[in-house]
């Protein structure tokens, strides 16, 4: 089932076309990641699907209906966004940043409900930073920072999640604890998790369907075994990369790669995206 699609979305900054064309649905109820080269476009279409940006052209559809025809706090309740780079919190203890992710469901003076206090809690909870709930925000690591964001977007309790590269300024133990988190969300709860990952083995590890990028566009949409290839990748990074199975989870893992030269450069001439884009 499909709750969210794009119909031939064009998405530009300035005279620069970003993404172009796209049409795609994200599977309901599935961890769906996007790949791609710096620049391709993966953020820009996060951004578009949950309405921090507008589009030039094409449609982006939600449960039916044109999401520009979404009130906020009805969007608010179906779909909560990680961006890659989070406003300034500073005079917020954690407790209260956390609290933001409840302003969907307030009404009049905004005060908090006894059902709203057990969100909070859940989500500083699992997410390992019901500790520092009373400490203010720009006290933490850069790593305890990202949870907390993350515990924001999980108190907004949406069947939806968006997460632009959730694991930045993690290290290698606390990026495997939000990515396991996610699936048991995702298992458990039946969220739908829409993220950004640079890591292809963990977008391969713990994806349902995976979509790759290059220029704008789609090169390759589906599950890991049909994106995580030797053809996919050097179409995608322009690398020629040796796969294997992953002995723990026998899901595709880039075992090593080497960079074609040759080819990336030839690939920047030829076809890099194009600088006019007529509106119609």
């Amino acid at each position: 089932m499909v709750r969210l699609i794009t119909e031939d979305l064009n998405i530009s900054y300035g005279d620069r076309l970003i993404v172009k064309n796209l049409t795609i649905e994200i599977p309901e109820k599935k961890i769906t990641t996007i790949i791609g080269s710096n620049g391709c476009g993966k953020s820009t279409l996060l951004k578009a699907m949950t309405r921090i940006i507008s589009q030039q052209s094409g449609s982006i559809i939600l449960d039916g209906v044109n999401i520009s025809k979404h009130s906020t706090k009805e969007l608010a309740k179906k779909m909560a966004i990680l961006p890659q780079s989070q406003e300034s919190a500073n005079g917020l203890t954690v407790g209260e940043l956390v609290s933001y992710g409840r302003f969907p469901y307030q009404k009049g003076f905004g005060r908090l409900t006894s059902k709203d206090l057990d969100a909070i809690n859940w989500a500083l909870d699992v997410t390992g930073t019901a500790f520092f709930k009373h400490h203010p925000i720009d006290a933490l690591s850069g790593g305890q920072r990202q949870r907390v964001w993350i515990a924001m977007a999980l108190a907004q309790e949406t069947p939806m999640i968006f997460l632009d590269e959730p694991t930045t300024y993690l290290d290698m133990a606390h990026q495997l604890e939000i990515l396991e988190l996610l699936k048991k969300l995702n298992a458990e709860q039946e969220r739908t998790i829409i993220m950004v990952l640079h890591d292809l083995n963990q977008a391969a590890r713990f994806a349902d369907y995976i979509i790759a990028m290059k220029y704008g566009q789609i090169v390759k949409a589906g599950c890991p075994e049909e994106v995580i290839t030797n053809d996919v990748l050097k179409e995608v990074f322009q690398i020629d990369a040796i796969i294997g199975k992953d002995p723990t989870t026998n899901k595709p893992m880039c075992v090593t790669y080497n960079l074609l030269k040759g080819d990336q450069e030839n690939e920047k001439i030829n076809n890099a995206p194009t600088t006019t884009f007529v509106t119609t």
